[in-house]
């Protein structure tokens, strides 16, 4: 099984605010599936750190008010084209992100408030068919033997 995974569930410092979101359940199920780790953010030359950025009516925009969704879509499109050629199987994505959110992202307004929706990576993996999981649910679905 071939598997993306939002690079900051691996341990990579490339979330907004310079931190990871290591998770050691995702990484231990990995061991036995072929792993292509992506940070679409990065991947556009966005710095780590950088400003919080959330969706707002389909654009990015940060919290100082720039709106950087020509950038996301960048890295989105640089991520996209990486795995074009591949037959993926699953994605692994990171909560609440404006780029990989599965089930919920930030609505807008920088307070925390959560709101349905995907974000853009996730948006475009879901339109190309490949099956989009949220880290949160991971364990869940695991458990559940849902994922072979």
């Amino acid at each position: 099984m071939k598997v993306i995974v939002s690079s900051c569930i691996l341990g990579k410092h490339c979330r907004y605010n310079g931190s990871n979101a290591i998770n050691p359940s995702v990484i231990e199920w990995l061991k036995t599936h072929e792993v292509v780790s992506l940070c679409p953010e990065v991947m556009a030359g966005l710095s780590t750190p950088r400003p919080s950025a959330e969706l707002i009516d389909g654009r990015v925009e940060e919290v100082n008010g720039s709106d950087v969704t020509e950038i996301y879509q960048k890295g989105v499109q640089i991520a996209m084209a990486d795995i074009n050629e591949s037959e993926i199987d699953l994605a692994i994505l990171q909560s609440r992100s404006p780029t990989c959110g599965v089930n919920q992202i930030y609505d807008g307004s920088f307070k925390g408030q959560l709101i349905e929706g995907q974000g853009i990576f996730a948006q475009y993996l879901i339109k190309k068919g490949i099956r989009v999981i949220d880290v949160a649910d991971f364990e869940e679905i695991v458990l559940n033997q849902a994922l072979e």
